[in-house]
């Protein structure tokens, strides 16, 4: 494993899907390396560039001017894992197959010592895989649902939770203007806190989140409730990864490379609420406008500090880490820890409570034994 005094180049990419601060990352993390001495270079379309060739240098005038920009002026891709590389064969069909050994001698054949991975868990997951071969790697926490067990936040929970929120807000004034059930489906896929979060914070009636099966008696109940004291409309926020109690969640069939696509949580709920519930209802799927756009304050701030100390542990040697944010201090931890566990909402946690406090209705009784 190179030490302090021979780490002389780094690559880095981004990894699974897009997240706003993914380029306050970047260009924090090409800003302070570059100033410690190291070469930096960065791959395209996240490991599909070390497989392909599209790896370039990168000097601080080619992160100029990209801290309020959403997305990663590097490009993402969330079906480029080397060892399982989606390939068309002769026939036509896709295949996956192994492409580690090409990644291993682009590394190589461009002198890089240290891996930077920004990712969620499947890059870490990729990133161990590749510290057993021998390739040193130095991982930052990236995904908008906040499941990262080993970091207190992750950068783009802010600006997720803020998209949503706005997008509750707009929703309340054509429900009450038209006496409607609105449901608002928000990404999370087994991870409630966008959900949760924005919920809470956009005043939503009834939130219904993947770590709480719910029974949809309550929640036509909640609303049928709510119309009878006079208010005749109702916000409903569900996660994808929502379902009914004693059932699996709505997913879409995956392509080959593709993990499962979670989708039709809130088309699934109207048609459980339409034969409860004597309303109009009506769903909207906020999808990529989650994700997208101009990072929050906090986002920028979080990436940009994300980006510096990912830098320092290239220059330091320390790989095989994670970049973490513990309080109020960033810290690392090993890369395995990364994997270990997903952060998942506890229901009977802090947050659940307060939001059962302000009278929101999550689908299930409170556990009796907290």
């Amino acid at each position: 494993m190179p030490t302090p005094t021979n780490v002389k180049r780094v690559c880095i990419l981004t990894g699974g899907g897009d997240a706003p601060g993914l380029n306050p990352v970047l260009r924090a993390f090409t800003k302070q390396a570059t100033a410690l001495g190291l070469e930096v270079y960065g791959s395209e379309d996240g490991f599909e560039g070390l497989v392909d060739g599209r790896v370039h240098a990168l000097g601080p005038g080619d992160v100029r001017g990209i801290l309020p920009r959403g997305g990663s002026v590097l490009g993402c891709s969330n079906r480029g894992n080397p060892f399982a590389f989606p390939v068309k064969n002769d026939a036509g069909e896709t295949e996956l197959l192994d492409r580690s050994d090409v990644v291993r001698k682009r590394l190589k054949d461009l002198a890089i010592d240290v891996l930077v991975l920004v990712g969620g868990d499947g890059t870490m997951a990729i990133g161990l895989k590749f510290e057993e071969l021998g390739i040193p790697v130095v991982g930052v926490p990236k995904t908008i649902d906040n499941d990262l067990d080993t970091t207190d936040f992750t950068f783009g929970l802010d600006t997720a939770v803020g998209n949503a929120t706005w997008a509750i807000d707009n929703l309340h004034a054509t429900a009450e203007s038209h006496d409607r059930v609105m449901i608002l489906e928000l990404m999370g896929r087994h991870a409630g806190w966008i959900s949760l979060c924005a919920g809470i914070a956009g005043g939503a009636d009834v939130i219904l989140i993947p770590e709480i099966h719910y029974d949809v008696d309550r929640v036509a109940a909640k609303i049928r409730e709510r119309s009878e004291s006079g208010t005749t409309f109702s916000i409903v926020v569900v996660g994808e990864g929502a379902c009914p109690i004693g059932e699996q969640v709505s997913t879409i069939e995956a392509k080959v490379g593709h993990a499962p696509r979670l989708a039709g949580a809130g088309v699934r709920l109207k048609a459980l609420l339409e034969t409860r519930v004597d309303m109009d209802i009506r769903v909207t799927v906020l999808g990529h406008l989650q994700r997208g756009g101009t990072p929050s304050a906090f986002d920028r701030l979080l990436g940009t500090r994300f980006g510096v100390r990912a830098a320092q542990l290239c220059a330091e040697g320390r790989t095989g880490r994670l970049v973490v944010l513990r309080g109020t201090t960033m810290r690392s931890v090993p890369l395995a820890e990364a994997c270990a566990k997903p952060k998942l909402v506890p229901p009977d946690g802090e947050l659940v409570g307060a939001a059962r406090a302000v009278g929101i209705e999550l689908g299930a009784a409170p556990d009796p034994a907290h």
